[in-house]
């Protein structure tokens, strides 16, 4: 099993409440102190041997300073030698898909193949970043990966007149150095994104869930493709979830403990604080994740989120059989892992810890 540390790049100083959310209490320094955490739990990561360094995408709020992760990428591109930058990803039903697979090429070169190519939809309160309709969002995203597949494969000019997407002619350069193109991932928490991602031969992501509906998802992922013939590998299957190791289970519970002291440190991922922003300013909830799904992750306490598989936290002895059990159950191939909380040097001892003493063990799963 393959580990992949994610970051947000959260805001980690006080913010306003809301989507968008207006820069009230918002502080450059706060900005660039934490663009500079992030960039160093993706050096320490790279060190302690981590497989991927994925970001994401997001708009308009504290829950990512990566409006354009292609910019944070091509930082990465200078810090990781070794591991894969994975863009988990580009939403692109609202953007230039051209644009798109230029960009992703470009970051090919740079890493010497070593790009992975996550493709979203995501919630449709990001639709209002570009001004795109939400009801557009699945037709669009499929026209946009089939577009971006083409023009990363294609040798000749070609033109594209389509529903969403028009170019008179399109020839990128450079060209991806992955054959045919760099793996893609794509977010597959609803049956319908699942179905799609089996029969259009793409990976599958699973984020802002837990492991009892990942694993259905990914029955039903596994299952589609066989009908379509072909037989999805264990890599095939990426699941998010956070982490927090200490040397003690006592210590990573007095960790937890002391983040709550700081809750605008407390990782999105962990806890949803961005979900419950977004849905409690605007009524939206992820394309990806129905309403009541949204209702039991908010409600969850640290004890729920970890028997749900949401998170993993304690000892590297703990943290090891926890991730034991979410294989068993679910057997994705890769983690894609955040920080649950930034407490300054303990957060960066998790993810040393989690490199040196977990990610040898999980790799015999």
């Amino acid at each position: 099993m393959k580990a992949s540390f994610f970051s947000s790049v959260f805001y980690m100083g006080q913010a306003a409440g809301g989507w968008p959310t207006p820069k009230t209490h918002y502080s450059n320094d706060e900005a660039s102190q934490s663009m500079a955490t992030a960039l160093e739990h993706y050096k320490i990561a790279e060190e302690v041997g981590f497989d991927w360094l994925s970001l994401a995408e997001h708009h308009f709020g504290p829950v990512g300073l990566t409006p354009n992760p292609m910019v944070f990428a091509g930082l990465l591109t200078q810090i990781a030698k070794r591991a894969r930058i994975a863009l988990l990803g580009s939403t692109i039903p609202i953007l230039n898909p051209v644009r798109v697979a230029e960009e992703f090429a470009m970051l090919d070169v740079l890493t010497e193949g070593r790009v992975v190519a996550g493709m979203l939809r995501g919630t449709p309160n990001e639709y209002v970043t570009y001004n795109v309709n939400p009801a557009e969002s699945r037709a669009r995203f499929e026209e946009a990966l089939e577009l971006i597949r083409y023009a990363w494969t294609q040798t000749v000019p070609f033109a594209w007149q389509g529903r969403y997407f028009q170019y008179r002619a399109i020839s990128i350069w450079p060209r991806p150095v992955q054959n045919p193109h760099p793996p893609i991932y794509m977010s597959g928490s609803s049956p319908e994104s699942g179905l799609f991602a089996a029969q259009a031969r793409v990976s599958l992501g699973l984020a802002v869930t837990t492991v009892p509906r990942a694993t259905k998802a990914a029955e039903l992922y596994r299952a589609t493709a066989r009908e379509n013939g072909w037989e999805p590998s264990v890599d095939n299957i990426l699941y998010r979830m956070s982490f927090h190791v200490a040397e003690t289970d006592e210590q990573a519970i007095a960790d937890y403990e002391e983040s709550k002291k700081y809750p605008q440190r407390l990782s999105p991922i962990a806890l949803n604080q961005g979900l419950e922003r977004v849905v409690a300013t605007t009524g939206y909830y992820g394309s990806e994740l129905d309403k009541n799904s949204a209702r039991s992750l908010r409600a969850a306490g640290l004890e729920d989120r970890v028997r749900e598989g949401q998170v993993v936290i304690g000892s590297p002895d703990t943290v090891v059989a926890q991730l034991k059990a979410i294989k068993k159950t679910l057997n994705p191939g890769v983690l894609d892992l955040n920080s649950a909380f930034q407490i300054g040097e303990r957060t960066s001892q998790s993810i040393r810890l989690f490199g040196e003493k977990v990610l040898p063990r999980i790799r015999e799963f």
